[in-house]
């Protein structure tokens, strides 16, 4: 039996394989619960006490770790209370809505004499080698929170949700 296409040609062999496969996203997102959040900063505060508006930062905004290293303070658009330019995985433009918390961390490390060039820093020679969140690894690690195999473990992992 013959099959037909829109345009009405008939068709003598299977096109299915020579469809192109596309790739699909295997990330699985893992939400913190209420209480692994506060096991979370508990850790953070004892150790990394100075790296809380970073945690606060993701969090709220829900940016990637390469995004928010990027970040400069002329991203920053406190009156429209949006981060501006930063460029997604795809090289797109983002625009972020920032929330009164992520708001709160942005004006604490701003506070801290941190107004021009990049927002977050490492913080000497010794961490230079590290990525960005190092401290965040480092703390889930000593939390030991369950991550399954396959999970991206990033500080966008939702909190508070049970």
């Amino acid at each position: 039996m013959r099959q037909s296409n829109l345009s009405g040609e008939r068709y003598t062999t299977n096109p299915a394989p020579s469809v192109t496969h596309r790739r699909e996203d295997n990330n699985r997102v893992r939400f913190l619960t209420t209480a692994e959040e506060k096991k979370l900063r508990k850790i953070i505060e004892a150790k990394w006490a100075s790296d809380m508006p970073e945690l606060d930062l993701a969090k709220n905004a829900g940016i990637r770790k390469g995004s928010q290293y990027g970040l400069t303070w002329d991203m920053v658009d406190w009156k429209g209370r949006m981060l501006n330019g930063t460029r997604a995985k795809n090289e797109e433009p983002i625009h972020v809505p920032l929330n009164d918390d992520a708001i709160a961390a942005l004006k604490v490390v701003h506070g801290q004499g941190r107004k021009r060039g990049r927002v977050f820093r490492s913080k000497g020679p010794a961490n230079r080698s590290k990525k960005g969140r190092h401290w965040f690894d480092d703390a889930v690690a000593e939390g030991r929170f369950r991550i399954s195999a396959g999970t991206t473990c990033d500080i966008r992992l939702r909190a508070g949700c049970e």
